[in-house]
């Protein structure tokens, strides 16, 4: 182990302490880091962005649990009243703190309603895409207004 000479280290660290005051006293001139507004900024445990995003957008469901330390949203049974004879139950996972499309999985059930019983029935990919897609362009946007501010 080589040891640096005294001076040196005094140097470093003078240095080092100046710099970082330096960028205390001169706030305005630092560059705006727009990474932070991604990611990483957030009091729950996922993307603050996705999490709003698909509460928005699930408002119109009865919720039936939700957990933002483990990002998993659950509505209730939803039937549309242009639609009486089936129902949709939605799960949301957010599965990451950064805004990614990945970082989003959308799960969707639907039964229909057959002489007074409920059975189950298939749910169009479609639907679910466009369902992840609806929440991350309103994830985006209210990134995007946060940054702007």
């Amino acid at each position: 182990m080589t040891r640096r000479p005294r001076t040196a280290i005094v140097v470093s660290f003078a240095l080092a302490a100046s710099l970082s005051l330096g960028a205390c006293a001169h706030k305005q001139a630092r560059p705006r880091n727009t990474d932070l507004a991604a990611s990483k900024v957030t009091t729950i445990g996922v993307n603050a962005y996705l999490w709003r995003a698909s509460l928005d957008t699930l408002s119109f469901m009865p919720l039936l649990q939700t957990d933002s330390n483990g990002g998993v949203i659950v509505t209730d049974w939803y039937i549309n009243p242009a639609a009486p004879s089936e129902r949709v139950k939605v799960t949301v996972t957010i599965l990451d703190q950064d805004l990614r499309a990945d970082g989003l999985r959308v799960a969707a059930l639907r039964q229909v309603n057959q002489n007074g019983q409920w059975v189950a029935a298939p749910v169009e990919a479609a639907t679910v895409q466009k369902l992840e897609d609806i929440i991350l362009t309103k994830a985006r946007d209210l990134r995007r207004a946060a940054v702007a501010q």
